[in-house]
């Protein structure tokens, strides 16, 4: 029990990111890209992010807490005006991506299916890319999309300059997982195609107040298409990490489908039946990860791509358009001490903007004509920046009780909610106080964020935070400071 309780105190004081996702596939029929033939439709996402110590997340760059809600209901009003946000529209389709980011749109290069044809051992493909590029357009339908903005403030300085050496390691938790929801049915295998893509587009300082500044971070691309600084915005776009769950799991059905359909490959022409041989493909065993030979520029057609392409399947490696990317799998995330790789990195003191794509790849070779049969999905997802763990540094020592004090604490602004200031004038701060209901007056744990320069006119946002020593947050207090 005491064990349980540590591992528990564990996630719950080391949380950094969760999210949850329930998606209903409404559709009655089949989805498998290898068929291709029909599409899977899902509804009805609901998204909840929270956080703890030295994270603050939002929706639209305003509004910050430690939790935030996003779903099909209020993907549009929960975020900033302007957004680009989408829930899948009529459904989820499937798509393939490697991750690779455009520049120019500040948006992650995704593949969809524009024709399959039967081959003699496996399916000829044909795909071209997903028009999400046009800049101030909604990205299109058949995935989910949208902005979140962490605030990192674990540390004071913060540098402008990109380099993943002066940021923090994050980790996925040990418990994130994509699984099939209450309702939904078990041993179909749909849940182990879902694949959620995290877009680092850019960063600005954390001491950064306007909305419009935060929401508006893009890659900051100059004139060749490379991120950079520009105007205090540090363009990331970074290639995107992709989370592949269940790596390991294939359903039989799965199995099955592919021992059926797939040729070990030979020639060039797959029009042609003497490019493949009557040998089966190296086989596909359950409780072994495999590669996903995902999409990485448009296939036209002629192209002589076979979906099946790749030395761990068909043995065929001419085809340079499929492209065997790594993926941060399960595998890795329950690696434990020093083997465990970090997920991502972030910039101590600063507001990165992050574009979330949530959609099923259809290069998975688990995807098979009847995964649809399972309906319901469910997704979640943290992240923490703890690298140990109870069990793997033997600690044995005192245990917090979790989740005993969640009431919020309170600020109090001392002075004006409304200060002018001339120009080159002083400005004194008059600074806040905090109380909380457990651990009574917290006012030396605020964390004030002071933007105000006297020596350039503006209006300037005096923000203040606080947080109790459980981990709960105070609604941010702000005060309104006007150079002139």
């Amino acid at each position: 029990m005491v064990k349980e309780n540590k591992k528990l105190t564990s996630r719950v004081r080391n949380l950094v990111v969760i999210c949850t996702l329930a998606a209903i596939v409404l559709s009655a029929s089949t989805y498998a890209w290898f068929i291709g033939m029909r599409t899977v439709n899902v509804s009805s996402f609901d998204v909840e992010i929270a956080s703890t110590d030295s994270l603050l997340l939002s929706l639209d760059g305003e509004t910050w807490d430690t939790t935030v809600a996003i779903s099909q209901l209020n993907y549009d009003t929960a975020s900033y005006v302007g957004n680009t946000n989408n829930w899948s529209g009529a459904g989820l389709i499937p798509m393939s991506s490697i991750g690779d980011m455009d520049t120019v749109a500040s948006r992650m290069k995704i593949f969809e299916k524009a024709s399959l044809t039967a081959t003699t051992g496996g399916y000829r493909l044909v795909a071209s890319r997903v028009d999400n590029y046009n800049i101030g357009e909604d990205e299109q339908d058949g995935y989910v999309v949208f902005d979140l903005f962490v605030r990192n403030f674990s540390g004071t300085q913060y540098i402008q300059e990109l380099n993943s050496l002066n940021e923090e390691a994050i980790y996925l938790t040990d418990d994130s997982e994509v699984g099939v929801a209450a309702g939904g049915v078990a041993n179909t295998g749909i849940e182990n195609s879902v694949r959620v893509a995290f877009s680092q587009i850019g960063r600005v300082s954390g001491i950064t107040t306007n909305p419009a500044t935060i929401t508006g971070i893009n890659c900051a691309a100059d004139g060749e298409g490379i991120p950079s600084v520009i105007d205090e915005l540090t363009g990331i776009c970074r290639k995107a990490q992709i989370w592949e769950p269940n790596d390991k799991a294939h359903v039989n059905n799965a199995i099955s489908w592919y021992d059926t359909a797939c040729k070990v490959r030979t020639g060039l022409d797959i029009t042609q039946a003497a490019s493949y041989t009557a040998a089966s493909c190296s086989p596909i065993v359950n409780g072994t990860t495999y590669p996903t030979y995902a999409i990485g520029s448009e296939i036209p057609l002629g192209s002589n791509v076979d979906v099946y392409d790749g030395l761990q399947y068909n043995t065929y490696t001419s085809t340079a358009l499929l492209v065997d990317n790594p993926t941060f799998t399960d595998t890795y995330k329950i690696m434990n001490g020093t083997s465990r790789p970090l997920f991502m990195t972030l910039a101590p003191n600063s507001i990165t903007k992050l574009r979330i794509y949530i959609y099923i790849e259809g290069q998975d070779i688990d995807n098979y004509d009847f995964a649809s049969i399972g309906k319901k999905i469910s997704v979640k997802f943290g992240f923490t920046k703890q690298r140990f763990e109870e069990g793997d540094v033997g600690y044995d020592g005192p245990v917090l009780n979790p989740g005993t004090d969640t009431t919020k604490p309170e600020i109090l602004l001392l002075g004006d909610t409304d200060v002018t200031v001339p120009v080159d004038g002083t400005y004194i701060d008059a600074g806040a106080t905090a109380s909380d209901d457990t651990d009574g007056d917290i006012t030396t744990k605020i964390h004030t964020i002071n933007p105000v320069d006297t020596s350039v006119p503006g209006v300037y946002i005096v923000a203040y935070d606080v947080s109790d020593w459980a981990g709960n947050y105070a609604a941010r207090v702000t005060r309104t400071v006007t150079v002139e």
